[in-house]
Parts: structure tokens; sequence; C-alpha cells
């Protein structure tokens, strides 16, 4: 009830900020206009762009209205097939969620992490906190698609990468999921990573598998078994909300599931930085000229048109291929 009534008060007052801002500039303008002062008119059309922007955003913040968006949330990273290409591009991806989150002001943490052979990482998982989290990201989840020169190619040849994203909620108290540790294999591992007096010299990291499932969870951020525990066993019951949610959602769409499916495996988002720069989304159509902002974590642009359409509808249009 608490955080119902945050959020509530928190779109209502930025409703009142935004309108008392609109009438301020307003008067500004018409007082400008009569003492024939242009650059107090300009200073306050400036103000207005910046008011538009900010409604605009508003706008689609009105759109977070699911059973779980207003949670906090897990997003995981995977590379695809590629070796050390696709691994590599896991951590660009990596760090461009992270760098969004941060630019939102949202907290986030680094759960668990597989390094490559020779770069990059072969998995990751963060936890984003937030105000709506997981409304914001939950379009993210799909095949993001890299065409770039090689660093790693002797030879400087093209080459395409691919990577899975898969965001879900995480689950407060208020939602009952049953989970039977019966069903459940739990195993230990030494922690990965640099190290220190206490990491990588006991098993304090954790593997949860659910074997109806097949959903596989691990934690490895903490030093403590028991807390790594506690977090894969949050984790899990997330998976599983996530699962379910999904599957409703399927259901409801069935017609339109069908239609909006593009290749290699639901692939949402090409970013190719040769032989030319752009980032497109297969879903939408929306573009950008400007990967390197994209990557350092401008992608608002592209959650924001994902999820209007979503809660427009409407099967995703045919787009040329760009390799």
């Amino acid at each position: 009830m608490m955080r119902e009534r945050q959020h509530l008060e928190t779109a209502i007052n930025a409703y009142k900020t935004l309108a008392s801002a609109l009438a301020d500039q307003t008067g500004l303008i018409e007082l400008g206009e009569e003492e024939g002062d242009e650059s107090v008119v300009k200073e306050a059309e400036r103000e207005l762009a910046r008011l538009r922007r900010e409604v605009k955003q508003r706008e689609v913040e009105a759109l977070l209205s699911g059973e779980a968006d207003a949670n906090d949330t897990f997003l995981e990273v995977h590379s695809g097939a590629g070796g050390t290409e696709s691994q590599d591009w896991a951590s660009i991806l990596t760090r461009m969620y992270m760098r969004w989150g941060e630019e939102r002001g949202m907290k986030v943490e680094l759960i668990e992490t597989n390094a490559g052979e020779e770069a990059g990482l072969k998995s990751a998982t963060m936890q984003f906190k937030g105000s709506n989290a997981y409304g914001w990201l939950k379009t993210e989840s799909g095949v993001h698609r890299l065409v770039r020169i090689s660093p790693f190619d002797s030879n400087a040849r093209r080459h395409t990468s691919f990577c899975s994203v898969w965001v879900y909620p995480v689950v407060d108290d208020n939602i009952d999921i049953q989970i039977n540790e019966s069903d459940c294999r739990i195993d230990t591992y030494r922690a990965s990573g640099a190290g220190g007096q206490h990491v990588n010299t006991t098993d304090s990291a954790v593997r949860i598998t659910h074997n109806p499932t097949g959903i596989v969870v691990q934690c490895q951020n903490e030093r403590s078994q028991h807390k790594n525990r506690a977090t894969a066993w949050a984790m899990l019951r997330a998976r599983m909300y996530e699962a379910e949610l999904k599957k409703r959602e399927d259901e409801a769409n069935a017609v339109n599931a069908t239609k909006t499916e593009i290749g290699w495996g639901h692939q949402i988002r090409s970013y190719v930085l040769q032989p030319y720069q752009m980032v497109k989304d297969l879903r939408t159509g929306v573009v950008s000229t400007n990967p390197p902002a994209v990557l350092d974590g401008d992608i608002d642009q592209f959650i924001e048109a994902a999820l209007a359409q979503r809660v427009k509808g409407g099967a995703a249009e045919a787009v040329e291929d760009l390799s």
C-alpha cells in the first residue's frame, strides 16, 4: 500500500509541477512580447521545449501499468555462438545497460558474471533497483545483433555477433510463488573473478536448478554462501513469475505472436558499426545514427517506442536486412 501510495503521489506531483511550469513559461512569453524583450521569449521557448520532452517521458511512464512494472528487475546477458566475438559483445551490452540505469538514478548491482576465455563475458546478471525498473526494461528481452570490424581479427574482417537479453521482475512478498525444494538441485562452487582474501578460496557461489522447468539461476557476488543462496532463491522465484507472466501474455496475443517473430530467434535490434553507423530496432523501426551514444546507454527512444507499440498492439513491420 505504501509503495502504491508513493507511486501515485509521484505521478500527481509530476503533473502539478508540469502544469505550473507551463503556466509560468506562458506568462513569461506574454510578458516578453508586451515589453519587446526577445531574450525572455527565447529563454521561455527553450524551457517549453524541455517541458515537451519531459511530458513525452511522462506519457510513456503512464503506459507502465502492468502487474509487476513498478518492481525492481533482474537483467541477464548471454553471449551467443561465436566465441570471443560474442563474449566481447556481451560485455559491451552489460556496460550499456549499467550506464543506462545509472543515468536514470537507479541502483545497479552486478549479481553474477561468467568471464570469457580470452575477453568479454559468457554471461552476466544485473539487478536494477528504482522506480518502474521492470516496466522500463521488460521490452529489452530478445536477441541483439552486432555488426563490426572485429578487433580480434588480424585480417580486419567484418563479423556478426549475437547476444540474448532476458529481463524478469524481482518478486516481492505480495506475490506468492510456491517452489518445492525437493524439485531443485543446489550446487556450490568457487566464485570466478579477481579474488581476494575470501573469494576463490571457498565454495561461496550458489547455483540452483529447478528440475521441472529447467530454470537455472546462480549468484556469486557476496562473500557469504548464505547470502548468495538467498539471492539465488529470489532470482528463481522471479524467473518463475516472469515465465507465468509471459505465458499469460502469449495466450492473450497468440495471433500476433506468430507475426512478430523475426529471424535468429526473436531478434529485436541490430547495432551496425561497419560499413555504416546505425542502430535499428526491428520491432518498431526506430533508428539511431549514433551507435556510440546508444552503446553508452542512450536507449530511451527504443524503449519508449517498444512500450508504446506493446500497448497499442499490432505486428512488427517487415524490415530490411542490415548485414
